[in-house]
């Protein structure tokens, strides 16, 4: 059974991303060593003792859709209840609106243990979390106040509408539409799909935020607008009115998170209401509605990252656990009696420490990115615009590197249990199969790489990227002065690692300021992962070098094993990043 490693997240948050020197520094507030202990053991146990025993439930027993009610699994109501009523959807929201006000890197902390516990259950919340973001940076005043109070408390949940059938990751051909009324509503038609925990009986309403396009809107995504469309509507007292004409035409039967509703939905054709049409509120300005969703889009890729964390850090635990119990055959230099536990055999062992590599490095990515997310929001404007660039350039490996990890992780986990890591009592192909969704959603991976090449490397000139890999040989140069046996060749490694990034990251710079993007293009998947194997290495040097004695050995090891196993990687794939755009273009023909 998963639980929740508090310690390991403790450590990251504070050595490897910043929260300690950040709370000495006085820049988050009065937020004090004693209430990160307090939240991170807490969210800790919710995770651990409530959420986790309910994650093959959900896996099991699916969501269902009976009389056009979805249905949730059995205990997901009252887990929600409790979650909600610990003050967890409000950690980070504004004061103003019931909100606690923390850091963005304590709330992506627990969403990892949530997720480890289970993902298909908190997909809901972190829903709602992002529309309370996008809400709070874009809504009218009298929208704020009709709508956070209840929706940071999670009273009631939210959503997201982009997509559509013919539609995916191109919004600019969406055909949802939107017509103005006299009285200042517009009335919604049009059909979404994929749309998470879209229709459930968790909560008494549901808000959703949807894209939708006005009959006068510019052509493409210039022309969107972003509406909030409740599922009920409200009196002027505030309290629930008439249901809304929208609702769940159908429930998508997926390859795992069987326990969150993915739900097909119908806005505007006229079950509900008086007239055709959902009543909906506009979010921000007309045909303004991307930037607006992008708000909520960017955090939603941060917790998906985080997603991946989980993943990882599950299945690891579940892998150990198997392969001490498990005995089979004699490991070399095994003496005691019988056959040796399975751990004990160097390809057990060597694919649990990939795991355990992979999972830490991934933490520490998308910690960093939450650090730098936070310290955006202080400072002046110089060094506010500093750690927002650092935070943009982050998100999309975070994403992409922590998502792809928690794939290959679980599918280690898999191979580690061999024969009984197909069957599904053990538990390891959930954690498969739920992983499966994350390097798709909130946009691919590959659009995630090609939003870090185009639009991320260029901030600043190409400035900020540059700034930051002198920072990363920085931590390199220290580990070469540490002179510590125990580091082995990861001096050497590290700076290999980063002389790659540094190669093909001015590479990449060059062929967008020569106009040639395709060749960009066709290397950002590859650049994507070495940006995240460099990081990874860097990262957990970081940790083995932190002043704390407690579990140094092991960090240490760890370090070393990633350094001389994992990272030699990228000078493959600075290779295929700078080579292997002219070899693309010509295989396109066995595709004809």
């Amino acid at each position: 059974m998963y639980k929740a490693p508090v310690e390991d997240i403790a450590f990251t948050l504070n050595h490897v991303a910043g929260l300690k020197g950040a709370i000495a520094d006085g820049r988050l507030g009065d937020l004090s060593d004693d209430l990160v202990d307090a939240i991170l053991l807490e969210a800790g146990r919710f995770a651990s003792d409530e959420m986790a025993p309910l994650g093959p439930v959900g896996d099991k027993e699916g969501a269902r859709l009976v009389d056009g009610k979805v249905i949730v699994p059995t205990g997901w109501d009252k887990l929600y209840q409790d979650w909600a009523a610990g003050g967890w959807n409000s950690l980070t929201s504004d004061p103003d609106f019931g909100g606690q006000g923390l850091p963005h890197m304590l709330n992506v902390a627990a969403l990892e243990m949530w997720n480890g516990g289970s993902m298909g259950f908190t997909l809901g919340p972190t829903l709602t979390m992002g529309a309370v973001d996008a809400l709070s940076a874009h809504g009218s005043d009298a929208l704020k106040a009709q709508y956070l109070p209840k929706m940071v408390s999670g009273e009631w949940m939210a959503t997201m509408n982009l997509t559509e059938p013919h539609a995916g990751s191109d919004l600019g051909v969406m055909k949802s539409r939107a017509e103005r009324r006299d009285d200042g509503t517009y009335r919604i038609f049009g059909q979404k799909i994929y749309i998470t925990w879209g229709e459930h009986d968790v909560t008494e309403n549901i808000i959703h935020l949807v894209l939708a396009r006005l009959p006068d809107a510019p052509a493409g995504t210039r022309g969107i607008s972003l509406f909030l469309v409740p599922k009920f509507l409200l009196n002027a007292d505030g309290t629930l009115g008439a249901r809304n004409d929208l609702h769940c035409h159908s429930l998508e039967h997926k390859l795992g998170i069987h326990g969150s509703p993915t739900c097909t939905m119908i806005y505007g054709d006229g079950k509900f209401g008086n007239e055709p049409g959902a009543i909906g509120y506009l979010i921000g300005e007309e045909n303004k509605g991307l930037a607006c969703m992008f708000t909520m889009m960017n955090n939603a890729r941060l917790a998906v990252g985080m997603q991946g964390v989980a993943i990882c850090e599950a299945a690891t635990q579940k892998a150990v656990q198997y392969a001490k119990d498990r005995t089979q055959g004699k490991a070399p230099g095994w003496s005691g009696s019988g056959m040796s536990p399975i751990i004990e055999h160097p390809d057990v062992a060597r694919m649990l420490v990939t795991m355990k590599a992979l999972t830490q490095g991934s933490r520490a990515i998308c910690y960093s990115c939450a650090h730098a997310t936070d310290l955006s929001h202080h400072g002046d404007a110089d060094e506010a615009r500093h750690w927002a660039e650092r935070a943009a350039l982050l998100t999309p490996i975070a994403k992409s590197f922590a998502t792809d990890a928690g794939v290959d992780v679980a599918s280690l986990g898999i191979q580690v249990h061999g024969g009984m890591g197909f069957i599904e009592e053990t538990g390891a192909a959930r954690l498969w199969r739920d992983s499966r969704i994350a390097p798709i959603y909130e946009g691919t991976n590959g659009i995630q790489a090609a939003d870090l090449v185009t639009r991320k490397l260029p901030l600043s000139n190409g400035d900020h990227v540059r700034g930051f890999i002198a920072e990363l040989k920085e931590i390199a140069e220290q580990v070469r002065a540490s002179n510590l046996e125990a580091f082995g060749e990861t001096a050497a490694r590290l700076s290999s690692s980063l002389a790659d990034l540094e190669e093909t990251t001015e590479w990449l710079l060059a062929r967008l300021a020569a106009g040639d993007s395709a060749s960009a293009l066709a290397g950002a998947t590859p650049y994507q992962r070495l940006f995240g194997l460099a990081l990874t290495g860097i990262y957990l040097a970081k940790g083995a070098l932190a002043e704390e004695d407690h579990g140094r050995e092991q960090r240490l090891s760890l370090c070393r094993f990633t350094a001389e196993n994992l990272i030699a990687e990228t000078a493959a794939l600075k290779d295929r990043v700078i080579n292997g755009a002219a070899s693309l273009q010509a295989a396109r023909a066995v595709l004809a």
